[in-house]
């Protein structure tokens, strides 16, 4: 039994050898993941490049659930060394990345909210979760049975919302924005909708969007979505505060619940959609790509994520200085996540 132990140890080292050697030929570091977290990771590695002597990290906008994947599949050059994610990497997740022979170091970098947004030239709106569930639920109780969500106008669901077709460009099912929208919003209002229990409406089918048109997948480009906004002032998106922060010229993000969407009701945890952000480090590939551990350093910075850093400036919510610090001292470290 020992000798089987020490040879597998031996074999492992062989081949952490042999992923070194092999991934030094790449000098750039290779960032993927969130659409919400992306800005914020592109302005920390535009500050890296400029501040140090490494190459500006490429950092790509695959969605949350795209960047873990490729994230886990592997170690070497044709894997990428750090995953950007809007909610919190799943077990399975992190079982795909154990069993390929990643080992992960998190570092959660601040909040966000999920808001509603539309154009300035549409109406303002305040909406409730329940009432955005009745919008883009794919089934809803009636007489005790589950039926195709029957709603066609905002105005179906509550006379005193526009009498305006229902229209919602989202995020794919790859993206943590999507994610967190749906155990934020749809899951929790589910809860509240008169006769779902009776009906047959738990679990995954409160989570079903609707498929007919009133929700539209516009992938993983935010930017898009607002552009469409102001082609369509009747439309409504749904996105990270940071893109409605950054574009509060052209749209304006709806009340959730009575409560608006703004950096200190999301930083006070009034306002009720909001989630934490991350990023995730291989830890095999520090000391093999150059620079890995000094960027993310250069990430948890007062400089970047602190209460005035520059990513804030762009929206990016910031954690509380105690949580500040502890992130500080993982990127040092570099911790081993378990779960």
């Amino acid at each position: 039994m020992k000798f089987t132990t020490y040879a597998s140890a031996a074999a492992l080292v062989l081949a952490g050898a042999l992923v070194a050697g092999e991934a030094e030929a790449r000098d750039r570091i290779q960032i993927v993941g969130s659409s919400t977290v992306f800005p914020f990771s592109t302005a920390v590695a535009e500050q890296f490049g400029q501040k140090t002597d490494f190459q500006t990290p490429v950092v790509e906008s695959t969605g949350s659930g795209g960047g873990l994947k490729l994230f886990c599949a592997g170690v070497g050059v044709e894997h990428p060394d750090i995953t950007n994610a809007s909610r919190r990497i799943k077990s399975s997740e992190f079982e795909m990345c154990a069993q390929n022979g990643v080992s992960i170091t998190e570092i959660k970098v601040g909040f966000d909210g999920i808001v509603l947004a539309n154009s300035k030239a549409g109406p303002a709106l305040n909406l409730t979760r329940e009432q955005v569930f009745q919008a883009l639920a794919a089934k809803l109780p009636q007489d005790g049975q589950l039926v195709d969500n029957p709603n066609q106008n905002w105005s179906d669901i509550d006379a005193s919302l526009p009498n305006e077709k229902i229209e919602v460009l989202g995020p794919p099912p790859t993206s943590g924005t999507r994610d967190a929208f749906v155990e934020l919003v749809m899951e929790e209002a589910c809860e509240n909708i008169p006769g779902a229990e009776a009906a047959g409406l738990v679990d995954d089918a409160c989570a079903a969007i609707r498929e007919d048109g009133a929700f539209i997948d516009a992938g993983e480009n935010d930017n898009l979505i607002v552009s469409k906004l102001e082609a369509n002032p009747n439309a409504l998106g749904i996105f990270g505060f940071s893109f409605l922060d950054q574009n509060s010229d052209k749209i304006q993000g709806a009340q959730m619940d009575g409560i608006s969407p703004t950096f200190d009701a999301i930083a006070s945890g009034e306002y009720p959609v909001s989630r934490s952000l991350f990023f995730y480090v291989k830890r095999e590939h520090v000391g093999v790509v150059p620079g890995i551990q000094e960027y993310v350093q250069e990430f948890v910075s007062d400089a970047a994520t602190g209460d005035e850093g520059y990513t804030v400036d762009k929206g990016l919510i910031p954690l509380p200085a105690a949580d500040h610090e502890e992130m500080k001292t993982r990127a040092n470290d570099l911790t081993q996540l378990s779960m």
